[in-house]
């Protein structure tokens, strides 16, 4: 069956792009800043966990409104998600540090900061490769969808690593992690009166 709103998907793509793609050009003409570098790395995480935490949404959001467009949209989203984390990593491995694996290695293995947000990245690949139809099938539902509940845990790594970042004014992270907080109330929410409407079918 046709989907309704075939734009949807191509608009949520371009328009989630193109904040990556007006980093590259400003990048290329040297316009980020006297510390560049500093300002993609703070840029793409910044995305990278807006856009997890709009994927994550989209379901409560269904829940509490009774709306389905958000859950055509959640795929995009969360691919998105992926490739700003990607950008990210990929500006921390090339811009920052010169694809010096040993350096890397040796953060990731000891600065605590870099640790989080390395484990987040990883917790992402599989959900992207695992994101297409096929591999629902291939998985089966349960199994997919409880691989998927990965992404609550990338979020919140997201976000340690987010206040670990800033350092010293945490508001911004902060609200970061009340919108995850709040969307797992949602699905906890939703996970205890099915538990409840299942339970009350059994015993009628």
């Amino acid at each position: 069956m046709a989907s309704k709103q075939p734009w949807l998907n191509p608009a949520v793509a371009l328009g989630g792009l193109a904040p990556l793609a007006l980093l590259a050009v400003q990048g290329a003409q040297g316009q980020l800043g006297a510390n560049g570098i500093e300002f993609a790395l703070n840029q793409t995480g910044l995305f990278a966990l807006a856009v997890l935490l709009a994927s994550l949404a989209c379901t409560p959001l269904r829940l509490v409104t009774g709306w389905t467009w958000p859950a055509r949209i959640r795929r995009t989203l969360g691919l998105l998600a992926f490739a700003y984390a990607c950008a990210h990593f990929l500006t921390y491995a090339v811009l920052d540090q010169g694809l010096d694996v040993r350096a890397m290695a040796e953060d990731v293995l000891t600065r605590p900061f870099i640790t989080v947000g390395f484990t987040a990245f990883v917790l992402l690949v599989p959900l992207a490769l695992t994101s297409t139809n096929q591999q629902v099938r291939r998985l089966g539902f349960p199994k997919w969808q409880r691989l998927h509940r990965l992404a609550y845990v990338a979020a919140m790594l997201g976000v340690v690593h987010f206040v670990w970042r800033v350092k010293k004014d945490v508001t911004e992270p902060v609200l970061y992690g009340a919108v995850l907080a709040l969307l797992l109330a949602v699905r906890v929410g939703e996970a205890v009166r099915k538990r409840r409407a299942l339970a009350a079918q059994r015993t009628a």
